[in-house]
């Protein structure tokens, strides 16, 4: 499967943010990039996107983004409770008045005892921070798409609400 561009979903995060005066950076495992790319492809993204940060293996999820390994080891890298941690580190490391962070199985095996598919999108502010569970049924491609998606639709609703 193609990787599809989603620039046209983002134009409304890019909007948004621009009307708060606020800032996003991206925290992405399963998607390695792929959320931060949607993102910059919209004209006048420099403008309110800080940058991507990716952290694939748990290493550099300790590391560059200080997610503690007890965290790790006690419900893996594929939880909600690394996902809210990547996003709320992300978001003090850069400053940015938003993060969002991305963790899953894009398959075509499982990880970490959970089946492809199995992904958690965190988005955190200095206010609070949430998470979603995704369940996604597909290949590796449209799983991350999914991914993509299904973060930028749930960011632009925090957003506007």
């Amino acid at each position: 499967m193609a990787k599809i561009k989603k620039s046209y979903e983002a134009a409304g995060v890019v909007a948004g943010l621009k009307k708060a005066g606020a800032t996003l950076v991206t925290a992405e495992s399963i998607t390695a990039g792929g959320l931060a790319e949607a993102i910059t492809d919209v004209p006048g993204a420099s403008e309110v996107f800080l940058g991507g940060l990716i952290a694939y293996s748990d290493a550099m999820k300790t590391t560059l983004l200080s997610v503690p390994k007890r965290l790790i080891t006690k419900h893996t890298a594929v939880s909600e409770e690394v996902a809210i941690a990547m996003a709320e580190n992300a978001r003090e490391i850069t400053k940015a008045t938003y993060a969002i962070a991305t963790t899953g199985v894009a398959g075509p095996g499982s990880a970490y005892g959970q089946k492809p598919g199995t992904v958690w999108i965190a988005i955190a502010s200095k206010k609070s921070s949430q998470a979603i569970a995704l369940d996604v049924a597909g290949d590796r491609q449209t799983v991350r798409n999914a991914t993509i998606t299904s973060a930028i639709a749930a960011f632009e609703r925090i957003l506007l609400s």
